[in-house]
């Protein structure tokens, strides 16, 4: 008895490519969720203001992170040193328990977040998406 051939066919689509040009969007991506090895270990979300933006963020970590957290990009590329040496990521904020009009200054990479903290005035070095101009 001869045994018979079996007939694969291979396609050239694969999860990146579309079936036709018709498929293809234009819309924007969401945003790429922050690796979790930059952040310290969190268990929840806490809201705080950022220039009058209401914007939730990960607890237990330092301002900057947070700050990465929200614009991934502009943060990891700025040109900050991360260790509070060249003040590039001043902020200038206040609590609910300390309303203070003018804010306090604080370096973010040295401050961790607080819920419900108002960031009142950033540093420029400071670029965040969809909050700075």
């Amino acid at each position: 008895m001869r045994a018979r051939k079996k007939l694969v066919q291979f396609s050239r689509r694969n999860r990146y490519t579309a079936r036709k040009m018709s498929e293809q969007t234009c819309e924007t991506s969401l945003p790429t969720p922050v690796e979790s090895d930059l952040l310290d270990p969190y268990e929840r979300l806490v809201t705080i203001e950022v220039l009058g933006h209401r914007v939730e963020v990960p607890e237990k970590n330092r301002l900057l992170r947070c700050f990465q957290y929200l614009s991934l990009e502009t943060i990891s590329y700025g040109d900050f040193c991360w260790n509070g040496d060249c003040t590039n990521c001043q902020v200038w904020y206040h609590t609910k328990d300390s309303p203070n009009k003018d804010g306090k200054p604080a370096l973010s990479c040295r401050i961790d977040v607080i819920e419900d903290m108002v960031i009142t005035a950033m540093s420029p070095f400071i670029k965040l998406r969809g909050i700075t101009k």
